[in-house]
Formats: C-alpha cells, sequence, structure tokens
C-alpha cells in the first residue's frame, strides 16, 4: 500500500453537510461499525465524567451510549454543520458543537471518555490527531475508536488502478486509501497512549453494479476527498473501464462484493485511574 492520501477537509466538510439528511438511510455499513463498537463499550465500565463523540454524523453511537447512562454529561461534535444540527435535533439537552478531530476546540484534560466511529480514516496526520485526543483526555482516562482500514473497498481501489494503468501509466489512481492496523497502532503509541486492545473485522455489503455502490457511496457523503483527487471521479472512458475490470475480477453469485475492513481500538492515557472503559 502507498502512503494514505492527503484529504481535502472543506470538500469532505461539504460532502458530508450536502448529505445529512440522506445519512441514515444509506449508511448500513456505518450503522454496523457503531454497533460493533457499542458492544465494546457497553461490555465495559463506563469512566465517570465528561464524554465527547468526535465526529458524532447523525448521532448513532452517542445516543447507544446515552441509553447506558442518560446522566452522564456528552459532547457531540462534528465537522460538517449538517451532521451536528441532525445529532442535536436527535438528542436535546447535549452540548453540541462543530469541530475538526485535527484540533479539537476543547481545554486540555476536559474529558473522561472519548469515542469515535468512522472518522479517522478521514484524517491524513493520525500521530497529529491523536495527540489531540490525548491533550483534552483527563488522566487515566479512555480513546475507543474505529475506523475503517486499508483494506476498505480494495476491489473499487484496485479496479480503478488497473484501468488507469492502461489509459495512461504515467498517471495514478486518485481513489482513497485508509491506514492500516500497524499505522493506528503506531499513531496510539506516538501520542502517548496505551493501547489495551487492537484488531481489525472485515464486512461485505453486495451491490448489484458499480453505479449502485457508488450512488450509495455518494449519499452518505463518502464521495473521494482526496486532495489531489480531479475533477469527476475519472475520464469518461477510465469509468468504463474501472467497471469493466470490477465486473470481470470480483462479480460472484451475491452480486458484486464491496468490502470494509472495520479497525477497533481501545485506549488510555496513562495517569490516575479511577475506573476506565
Amino acid at each position: 500500500m502507498g502512503p494514505v492520501k492527503a484529504i481535502d477537509s472543506e470538500r469532505m466538510r461539504g460532502n458530508f453537510t450536502s448529505h445529512a439528511c440522506d445519512y441514515d438511510s444509506y449508511a448500513s455499513v456505518q450503522k454496523r461499525v457503531v454497533n460493533l463498537l457499542f458492544g465494546k463499550l457497553s461490555a465495559r465500565k463506563m469512566k465517570p465524567g465528561m464524554m465527547l463523540d468526535v465526529g458524532t454524523g447523525t448521532g448513532a453511537l452517542a445516543a447507544a451510549i446515552r441509553s447506558l447512562n442518560k446522566e452522564q454529561p456528552l459532547v457531540i461534535m462534528d465537522i460538517a454543520h449538517g451532521m451536528t444540527r441532525e445529532a442535536a435535533q436527535r438528542m436535546p439537552g447535549t452540548f453540541a458543537c462543530d469541530g475538526d478531530a485535527r484540533l479539537l476546540p476543547f481545554e486540555e484534560g476536559s474529558f473522561a471518555t472519548i469515542v469515535s466511529s468512522s472518522v479517522y480514516q478521514w484524517v491524513d496526520c493520525l500521530p497529529a490527531a491523536f495527540i489531540e485526543v490525548a491533550r483534552v483526555l483527563q488522566p487515566g482516562g479512555s480513546f475507543a475508536l474505529a475506523l475503517f482500514g486499508e483494506k476498505t473497498l480494495h476491489e473499487l481501489r484496485s479496479s480503478h488502478q488497473r484501468a488507469v494503468a492502461k489509459s495512461d501509466k504515467s498517471r495514478s489512481s486518485h481513489v482513497q486509501s485508509f491506514p492500516s492496523c500497524d499505522e493506528v497502532a503506531n499513531a496510539i503509541k506516538l501520542a502517548g497512549l496505551s493501547c489495551h486492545e487492537l484488531h481489525s473485522t472485515m464486512d461485505v455489503e453486495y451491490h448489484c453494479d458499480v453505479p449502485d455502490l457508488l450512488r450509495q457511496l455518494k449519499q452518505i457523503g463518502a464521495s473521494n476527498a482526496a486532495a489531489d483527487r480531479p475533477r469527476g471521479l475519472a475520464s469518461r472512458r477510465i469509468m468504463q473501464s474501472m467497471m469493466k475490470e470490477y465486473e470481470q475480477n470480483y462479480r460472484c453469485e451475491s452480486g458484486l462484493p464491496a468490502s470494509y475492513e472495520v479497525i477497533i481500538a481501545l485506549a488510555e492515557k496513562p495517569g490516575n485511574d479511577n475506573g476506565s472503559i
């Protein structure tokens, strides 16, 4: 795998804001990721104190956590205002704000627990982002996250790479890439956090054709946000070639697979421990 591509944060913000109202209708994989992470959290004792949900989206994870303890003070934050607004409407009474995972708008040691689902794959410098998490965590505070890993949409990525190579060997594919488990582990370590659990699992959805997959990605705002992405996913010729490659190499009885590698990590900031998750 090559290096994770730089993300155009303004493009990403616009993508998710414009599709906030559609998100819950199409984000089937993301809902299952929330359930995976919530399963980890619900099986552990929650550390008392303020909690932050980074990249809350429409608030699915935050709502699940709130169901465990309605008295737990909770801050929900998203880079896309449309998402923050949807989550705030879903959970009146919570503290809601817009904010960037790369530069959290909070004071040092503000939170006992920080959670995040399907967000940090969009951050192009995980060590710097996790240093921000460590900064706003209290000593003994916990960090629980789920994000998409490097095998995510490998069928789409490899098909596009082959199509580009056949069309113009001087070009490279601009399809978004994601971090590996090792990169996540290293970022946690560089942030000075202790990792208690790190593993990945695969989730596969099946589509009738490539346009169906691309429509679903667009409807949740997960369009390509690579900074070097040209206008449009590709030229018409490359697009047609990519779809042909996808069909020829990956179609099976269930349809066209779209694979998602889900990385789950549980970490803690060293210090006084009053009962972490």
